[in-house]
């Protein structure tokens, strides 16, 4: 139906940046929300920053100031761009979307295969 790819991961020392994108393809009608999320090492998966269909965007207070989340709406893409990055951010990310396969269905959630980014010290 829906499938959602992750690229953009990988190593990079304190300070520096990276930007992970996620593009959808497949049966898409319309999206809501595309959200990124992370998860480390032993720790549940948190919420990092999400951005609806209208452009407002919502950050996790850890990263505020420092990851911009935006989005593509003719290529079904959504892109976080991370400066600033500490060790702490080390762990795997997550793109979500809400996705609508056709005008009379309801928004169903996808999820991304998860890219690592690993920040040294």
């Amino acid at each position: 139906q829906v499938q959602l790819v992750e690229s953009g991961g990988g190593l990079v020392q304190a300070g520096g940046s990276l930007r992970l994108s996620c593009a959808a393809s497949g049966r898409i009608f319309s999206i809501n929300a595309m959200g990124w999320y992370r998860q480390a090492p032993g720790k549940q998966r948190e919420l990092v920053a999400v951005i609806t269909s209208g452009g407002s965007t919502n950050y996790a207070d850890s990263v505020k100031g420092r990851f911009t989340a935006s989005r593509d709406n003719a290529k079904n893409t959504a892109y976080l761009q991370m400066n600033s990055l500490q060790p702490e951010d080390t762990a795997v990310y997550y793109c979500n979307f809400a996705v609508r396969s056709s005008w009379n269905f309801g928004y169903d959630d996808y999820w991304g295969q998860g890219t690592q980014v690993t920040v040294s010290s």
